[in-house]
């Protein structure tokens, strides 16, 4: 079962640069544009908080040469910003930045963008974003954050199953509280180990650095393992003293506060480093996120515990007391998970539009199965009962005994036939094994969705960094070059157009003209039209607003995607102009 639920995980999303929460929605300078001056230093802007690394910026200069810059900071406080300043002038030419920095949820996210002073570079340095994730680093850590959902599960569930539904016999569960406690304890040690080459994009031998190791004991997400890793020790001793008590250890109300704060304090250090710790009312997210945890957990984890009892001829109110704890929990998942939804996708559209929201629908159509595998399950719970009380209140039969004359006969060693009502209540009781099995297998598979979840751009953050600047190592922008030549002296050019984000819909529009030399050129006008011909469209006229060194239109509408024709009409003098078109490609 748990072979396949991890093949799930990775068939349903591996890991990749995409799978993190944190997007770029605005840099300074902006993605392609050609500046007068060189800027004194570097901001973006994402939309959430975000952590920075020794390493998170890289400047190359139009030869590829990495340029000195000064430690990076925040701009005006806001954790949602990056801010580097540059320690020497840039001279002339088109300018690289990569980025790399740690999301709120604890997943790396990195791009790279290009910004000119002066003039563009003939040829400038490769968009590079940095490392990308190692596919080992990223597998193995994908696979530890799924072990110890599991684990977490096991762990908190068994203990509640314990608490809540009272079997008279916990013996068989207490080898799955110490499975639970052993696989989460070992998943916790793995992310801390592989925590600093995951958030470096590079291989796991990069583990045994000792510097990044003591750089990750220092971030948030570290802190946060570590907190989970003295919150086991002490749950690994409340487990030991389990281990050694009688077979029916009392159930005090110190113990059941004790192991309640544990939980409750495990699910925090899930729920302070993952989407409910960024985006908007946190601490509503907060506590929806720890209930939603220890729901899962409770209704997981005793999904399994149950499972074990029933290997053996186990009391129906055991069942009985589960069956009615796990609408509950169930409740508690439909409210936590409607609201985590919402706050999470931000549209329908983003239901069917996004990774998450796709990931959202597979998720539901797997607790829709575990909800109809669970009705069959309090089916055969009530019959099982019923069937246990029939057995319960049948009276034995008696034989007379023999007075005088010879001995009975010595009994016969098979076994008699069982009575109908407890062959009724063992049929019932497979039944009911079958159901929770396959419970528990669709629970599997439904924690592997979740971990992908966890790690996914939410539908909300998508659309957010879609009004910005996209994130990523590719020019989002649609930059077409146009040369002129009105045929009088100083009367050649070329004009660089920008379109961002070159798609259908709003898009801003920069223009900046260059002299018969290559520098920044001035002209008294520069209209600029767009036309369809495939579709009659046009033309759309961009109200191209002079700068003082370039031109740019806030907005220009261009509805339809396909091969638009692009006329720049460009006026040197008085009388002299020239109009040249140009084929640009806008997307959907």
């Amino acid at each position: 079962m748990l072979l396949g639920a991890v093949l799930v995980l990775f068939l349903l999303g591996g890991p990749g640069p995409a799978s993190a929460h944190a997007a770029l929605t605005a840099t300074d300078p902006e993605d392609g544009t050609v500046l007068q001056r060189a800027p004194s230093g570097i901001t973006l802007t994402f939309t959430e908080s975000v952590g920075l690394r020794d390493d998170s910026f890289r400047v190359l200069d139009p030869g590829g040469h990495r340029v000195r810059t000064g430690q990076a900071g925040r701009a005006d406080g806001r954790s949602d910003t990056a801010r580097l300043t540059l320690r020497e002038k840039l001279g002339e030419g088109t300018y690289t930045v990569a980025w790399r920095v740690v999301s709120a949820d604890s997943h790396p996210v990195s791009g790279a963008f290009t910004f000119s002073v002066g003039r563009p570079s003939a040829t400038a340095a490769p968009v590079d974003a940095g490392p990308a994730e190692g596919p080992l680093t990223g597998a193995l850590h994908q696979t530890a954050r799924y072990l110890a959902y599991l684990a977490a599960a096991l762990l908190i569930g068994t203990a509640s199953f314990v608490a809540l539904c009272r079997p008279p016999d916990p013996a068989p569960l207490r080898r799955l509280l110490v499975a639970g406690w052993w696989t989460l304890l070992a998943s916790t040690v793995a992310l801390l180990v592989l925590r600093a080459p995951y958030e470096a994009g590079s291989g796991p031998a990069a583990a045994l650095d000792a510097e990044a190791f003591g750089g990750t004991l220092t971030s948030r997400p570290g802190a946060l393992l570590l907190v989970r890793l003295v919150l086991l020790l002490v749950a690994g001793a409340l487990v030991l003293r389990m281990a050694r008590l009688p077979r029916r250890p009392a159930r005090t109300p110190l113990a059941v506060a004790s192991g309640t704060a544990l939980a409750v304090g495990l699910a925090l250090t899930w729920a302070a480093a993952e989407h409910a710790s960024a985006g908007i009312q946190v601490p509503a997210a907060m506590v929806s996120s720890v209930l939603h945890l220890l729901a899962t957990a409770v209704w997981l984890g005793g999904l399994t515990a149950l499972l074990t009892l029933l290997r053996r001829p186990a009391p129906a109110a055991v069942a009985a007391r589960f069956s009615r704890l796990a609408p509950v929990c169930v409740t508690v998942l439909a409210v936590t998970g409607v609201y985590q939804s919402w706050r999470g996708l931000g549209s329908w559209s983003a239901l069917t539009g996004t990774t998450y929201g796709r990931l959202l629908l597979a998720k539901l159509s797997a607790v829709a199965l575990l909800l109809a595998a669970a009705a069959l399950s309090r089916r055969w719970t009530a019959r099982l009962a019923t069937a246990d009380a029939e057995t319960a209140v049948r009276p034995r039969e008696r034989l007379p005994e023999p007075v005088g004359g010879p001995p009975p006969p010595p009994p016969d060693p098979s076994p008699p036939d069982p009575s109908p009502e407890r062959a009724a209540g063992d049929a019932h009781r497979r039944r009911l094994r079958r159901c929770v099995l396959v419970e528990a297998g669709v629970a599997a598979v439904v924690l592997a969705v979740t971990t992908v979840l966890a790690g996914t751009l939410p539908g909300r953050a998508a659309a957010e960094a879609g009004r910005g600047t996209p994130a990523g190592g590719v020019l989002p922008a649609s930059v077409t070059t146009i040369p002129f030549d009105t045929g009088t002296p100083g009367g050649r050019g070329t004009v660089q157009i920008t379109l961002d984000p070159g798609r259908t819909g709003d898009n801003a529009v920069q223009a900046v003209v260059f002299g018969p030399d290559g520098g920044l050129a001035t002209v008294p006008e520069l209209r600029l039209s767009f036309t369809l011909p495939d579709r009659d469209i046009g033309p759309v006229q961009a109200e191209l607003v002079d700068r003082g060194g370039y031109w740019s239109a806030n907005t220009v509408t261009l509805p339809l995607p396909g091969t638009w024709t692009m006329k720049a009409t460009v006026r040197v003098s008085e009388v002299d102009q020239v109009s040249e078109t140009r084929k640009t490609r806008i997307a959907p």
